[in-house]
């Protein structure tokens, strides 16, 4: 595996390369993101991941100096997994001059959910994005579905930018007892790791409730975060919207039967986790 810091180095490196697949990630990598490595060997080759820790989306009160960087590890697993290309760019190699061209989302999808509680948080995800997929230039690029209001953001924006890369969706890799897997999870102390599931759990009681017939959505996002908030959690938020874009559904849309997913934001300790559940 080839690991690279230079954006002149990488278009030279990949430059004839047609069927590239890419898995942009911020490192500390876990088995969640090497079966996104696998399922972007199923859609292209070669496969380029890469690793950079995006100061442009943490807040002034998170935890970019802290955020957990592991990259000795890092590079023997992903050349476990086959990865032809590492590109690991420096915030030099990356903005070697101040980033005053930025990418903001629509309000109506950036400013909501994570939006409202993250300000900001989007524009310096779909920044750092374009500037990637502008890097890497691949056929096919794979996000997880964890995150699942930027993989929503980050197609739109390819399709409305007309990029050259196909958006993949990747299913959630759990643990065992349910726990979505995230590079933050190890912020948790014992006892936290072990109530973590309850969020899961919260997700699954609301979809089968809606799949029961019971309707009344802001009834049943109420009950979900009461019972987090019970057991010690500071819910942010759990919300029913409509896959396609979402947005609150409408009665017409419950009536009809839109595609819908529950989606969770809410602090355990001093750990912030999310994780959604398709309907």
């Amino acid at each position: 595996m080839k690991i690279i810091s230079s954006i002149e180095e990488l278009r030279d490196q990949l430059s004839g390369q047609l069927r590239t697949a890419f898995v942009p990630t911020m490192g500390n990598l876990h088995e969640g993101h090497l079966s996104l490595m696998r399922l972007a060997r199923k859609h292209g080759d070669p496969v380029v991941a890469s690793i950079f820790v995006n100061r442009l989306q943490f807040g002034p009160n998170e935890d970019f100096d802290k955020y957990p960087r592991t990259f000795q590890a890092d590079v023997e697993k992903l050349e476990k997994e086959g990865v032809y290309v590492l590109f690991a760019p420096t915030e030099k190699d990356m903005y070697p001059e101040p980033q005053e061209y930025r990418v903001r989302p629509p309000d109506d999808l950036g400013n909501t959910l994570e939006g409202e509680f993250r300000p900001g948080f989007f524009t310096g995800v779909t920044t750092v994005v374009l500037k990637l997929l502008s890097c890497v230039q691949p056929r096919v690029a794979v996000f997880g579905k964890k995150d699942y209001q930027q993989l929503m953001i980050v197609r739109n924006m390819c399709r409305q930018f007309a990029l050259p890369t196909n958006i993949i969706a990747a299913e959630t890799w759990r643990a065992d007892d349910g726990l979505a897997l995230s590079s933050r999870n190890m912020y948790l102390s014992a006892a936290e790791r072990a109530e973590a599931p309850a969020l899961y759990q919260n997700l699954n009681f609301v979809a089968e409730e809606m799949r029961a017939g019971h309707l009344d959505t802001f009834q049943l996002e109420r009950k979900a975060m009461d019972e987090l908030a019970k057991r010690g959690w500071q819910p942010d938020y759990i919300s029913i919207r409509k896959r396609n874009d979402l947005q609150p559904p409408t009665a017409g849309d419950l009536a009809q039967g839109s595609p819908l997913v529950v989606l969770a934001a809410a602090k355990l300790g001093t750990t912030r986790l999310i994780d959604n559940l398709e309907i």
